[in-house]
């Protein structure tokens, strides 16, 4: 009897347990088929296009003075009077500064007294009463004597070489000028220039004369026009680059040193495709760009060479067909391979009411 009962019970056990097992094999079938519709994305795409983009660069830089002129005495001395202050408009050959003038006026009465004695000793040469030896020996005492005067002249009374806007004044009158740094600066802002490092790429497309677009930071989108002035002869062997220098006329000296410029150079117009910057994802940790498109309904990832951004458009230099069909929204929610369900639309005007579906 007891026999029975536990063959009984081994069989119910075994029955429950084939029970268990079929219903969860019937579950696992069931989650299967829901992921499988689950992985099918609703996603936006569009056709792309090409068109012929102007190929223009933008570089930064600084503005600078044409020319910059740091100006001191040749030696040390002090400051008597100081003539012009900073942001004073000055001309070529003005007085700046005056330093102590007691070496000069010293230089000045043995300038005077050499050219006495030298006009003697020629009125006497001339009629027989002085060696040739006596004549050249006063005359070259007197040119001696005034060129150290003119010298001194020159350190005495500082003038400006060039016509410009004094940007710095680092001593007072009184003080000692002790060499450490310029008496003034002058620099000449009509006009000004720009120096920008170059990619070697453009090394033949960029010529002397080449007229540019400057924006200013500070004066936000307004644009200023500027000439290539001067081409680098030679390339920085570490950087790959080489200097170029634009000018600015600045007849109205709005545009000023140490401004912050963008230079855009434009050399030219290819025929590329565009795309929306939307459909444009950069792959993270590297400087990789890829596109996603669409074909056969499903997914596959596209590395890109990006060009210039056009507004609200992406310039691609390789990578893409123009048969190709881009993901303009959803990429987030798509791996490499998966299928999609893709509807038509536009990045900017995507509504319900305008869509085709050209999958049907």
């Amino acid at each position: 009897m007891k026999k029975e009962i536990i063959r009984l019970l081994a069989a119910s056990a075994l029955c429950l347990f084939a029970v268990v097992a079929v219903s969860s094999c019937s579950g696992k079938k069931s989650d299967s088929a829901k992921d499988a519709e689950v992985k099918v994305v609703n996603v936006t795409v569009m056709n792309i296009s090409s068109r012929d983009v102007e190929q223009a660069e933008i570089f930064t830089g600084t503005v600078e003075g044409f020319n910059t002129n740091n100006i001191s005495p040749q030696s040390p001395g002090r400051i008597e009077r100081i003539f012009v202050e900073v942001g004073n408009h000055v001309a070529k050959g003005q007085k700046l500064a005056q330093m102590e003038a007691t070496n000069l006026t010293q230089a000045k009465l043995q300038m005077e007294n050499n050219k006495l004695e030298f006009e003697r000793t020629k009125q006497l040469y001339e009629i027989g009463g002085a060696s040739q030896s006596e004549y050249d020996s006063r005359k070259m005492a007197y040119e001696v004597s005034m060129s150290a005067y003119k010298n001194l002249e020159t350190n005495t009374y500082l003038i400006s070489p060039i016509s410009g806007v004094v940007t710095a004044r680092n001593y007072d009158a009184g003080d000692m000028y002790n060499g450490a740094t310029p008496l003034y600066t002058v620099e000449q802002i009509r006009p000004v220039k720009i120096k920008v490092n170059v990619p070697e790429s453009l090394y033949g497309k960029i010529k002397r004369g080449q007229k540019v677009n400057v924006k200013l930071d500070v004066y936000g989108d307004e644009v200023f026009q500027g000439v290539v002035y001067l081409v680098y002869p030679t390339l920085s062997a570490a950087s790959r680059t080489f200097p170029i220098e634009i000018t600015i006329a600045n007849s109205n000296e709005r545009v000023r040193p140490g401004m912050f410029a963008r230079v855009t150079f434009v050399y030219g117009m290819e025929h590329n495709i565009v795309v929306p910057d939307v459909a444009v994802v950069k792959q993270m940790g590297s400087g990789d760009h890829y596109v996603y498109t669409v074909a056969d309904n499903k997914v596959v990832f596209k590395k890109v060479k990006l060009g210039q951004l056009i507004g609200t458009e992406y310039e691609i230099k390789s990578g893409l067909d123009e048969s190709d069909v881009v993901i303009i929204e959803g990429q987030n929610r798509v791996v490499n391979g998966q299928e999609v369900k893709a509807t038509f639309g536009e990045p900017a005007s995507f509504t319900p009411d305008n869509l085709v579906d050209k999958t049907k």
